[in-house]
């Protein structure tokens, strides 16, 4: 939440863009739009499981796996080697059939002849929509983390989703359109100007979705798994300034290409009368909630993120620095 500056459309491949440069986007999204063709040949079961296969079998024993190992054995001191290798495992099993999956999104709703997503907690909600305020639905990269946005639309509301611009453009341009075809419409890029638009659909009561489980490069230090991660005072801030309704949401792998999703119970925002403590304090809250769904399922998140602040860097901005400024900074998540 510290740019302040509007994100780069990463859709604009500009004239100063090198001739090598284009050469590689092509090529990454020739690869990337080949693999999505190969899943889309096979339902949507088969394609999950195919991709599960190659992750745990492929991908896993590979130093891809590296920081994944050392995020675990940091998160989970308690947990044997065998145990560690387990979850990592089940990690690239989850990012396998996501991969699979997203070819088929369309094919993963909560309503219809097959529902693939079960929903649970909707006194949630409705004590949430009672407020009548704006919605602020935040998650992590938990199963598969473009469920929330399907499930919200299909509830009926309106607004959009925050997402961080894939460095390719041509495949930004694929997911922006498979996203605002199966969720929220709207595709809102982090930076100034995506805070303005968050600004103004939560002002009229629309609701905006967030991913808060990854490192904000200059957000707020709050503790996850028991150390300093920069996380995103976004969903805070937006409450804070706004009013706003800060809605949990987790998700969790059923089996196959099928979810449970749970509304939680509404975040509340402090009022010590600090507008910097209480900013601390909510995103500790928001990132806490997304601590207690990863220990539930670790197999399901996301580990390879380099999440955590090195002990010997530099923090880029202590919180009390950042809390003293205006709330309304862009949003970096």
């Amino acid at each position: 939440m510290t740019e302040t500056l509007p994100a780069k459309n990463p859709l604009q491949e500009t004239p100063n863009v090198s001739l090598g440069r284009r050469l590689r986007h092509y090529l990454e999204a020739a690869g990337f739009f080949l693999v999505m063709g190969f899943f889309r040949l096979f339902p949507i079961d088969r394609a999950s499981s195919i991709g599960a296969w190659i992750g745990r079998n492929l991908v896993a024993p590979t130093p891809l796996s590296r920081r994944a190992i050392t995020n675990l054995r940091q998160a989970f001191p308690e947990k044997t080697e065998a145990e560690i290798r387990a979850i990592l495992v089940a990690m690239w099993d989850n990012l396998g059939r996501v991969m699979g999956e997203y070819p088929h999104l369309d094919e993963i709703v909560w309503r219809g002849p097959n529902p693939r997503i079960e929903l649970t907690g909707i006194e949630n909600v409705e004590a949430a929509k009672a407020r009548g305020k704006g919605f602020i639905m935040v998650s992590g990269h938990l199963a598969n983390w473009e469920i929330m946005p399907i499930v919200g639309r299909e509830y009926g509301f309106t607004g959009g989703v925050v997402v961080r611009p894939a460095n390719n453009p041509y495949v930004h341009r694929w997911l922006d359109a498979v996203r605002s075809r199966t969720g929220m419409k709207e595709q809102i890029a982090k930076g100034a100007s995506g805070t303005r638009r968050a600004f103004s659909l939560l002002r009229r009561g629309e609701a905006l979705c967030l991913l808060v489980d990854q490192r904000a490069s200059e957000g707020i230090p709050v503790p996850f798994f028991g150390r300093d991660a920069f996380t995103t005072p976004a969903p805070a801030a937006l409450a804070l300034k706004l009013g706003a309704v800060i809605l949990p949401i987790s998700n969790h792998r059923l089996g196959g290409a099928r979810f449970h999703v749970h509304a939680h119970p509404m975040i509340e925002p402090p009022n010590t009368g600090d507008a910097g403590k209480d900013l601390i304090e909510l995103t500790a809250a928001v990132t806490r909630f997304v601590e207690e769904r990863v220990r539930e399922y670790p197999g399901e998140w996301l580990w390879i993120h380099k999440r955590w602040v090195d002990k010997n860097a530099p923090l880029r901005k202590r919180a009390s620095a950042l809390a003293t400024k205006n709330a309304g900074a862009p949003i970096d998540s």
